[in-house]
């Protein structure tokens, strides 16, 4: 099982970027799979998840309404499009994989299984 986000970058403040992330090893739409980040000195924090049930869908508040998780499990990817980014959106960014996600509890590190190794996405004023 392996996880591979791409797609970090410097960029201005209400720039967009979007992220991806490569899964391998399992099949996409049998799992719950969202994203993370993490910025320095800070805990891990949950942005968005989408489950897999794909009519349900999660967001922190921070993001909601500038950030769009999806995914094609075709191809077995995921995204997270940003767009009008802060500086506060600086931060490491994960994807990570459940075998089940629990509604309430979609924003926990330790209710996923599988973690990809992050990209960094930093945001200039």
């Amino acid at each position: 099982v392996q996880l591979q986000a791409s797609g970090g970058g410097l960029v201005q403040s209400g720039d967009s970027l979007r992220l991806s992330c490569a899964a391998s090893g399992f099949t996409l739409d049998d799992v719950g799979i969202g994203w993370f980040r993490q910025a320095p000195g800070k805990e891990r924090e949950g942005v968005s998840c989408i489950n897999r049930n794909e009519n349900s869908t999660y967001y922190a508040d921070s993001v909601k309404g500038r950030f769009s998780i999806s995914r094609d499990n075709a191809k077995s990817m995921l995204y997270l499009q940003m767009n009008s980014l802060k500086p506060e959106d600086t931060a490491v960014y994960y994807c990570a994989a459940a075998k089940w996600i629990v509604e309430g509890l979609w924003d926990l590190a330790r209710e996923y299984d599988y973690w990809g190794q992050g990209t960094q996405v930093t945001v200039s004023s």
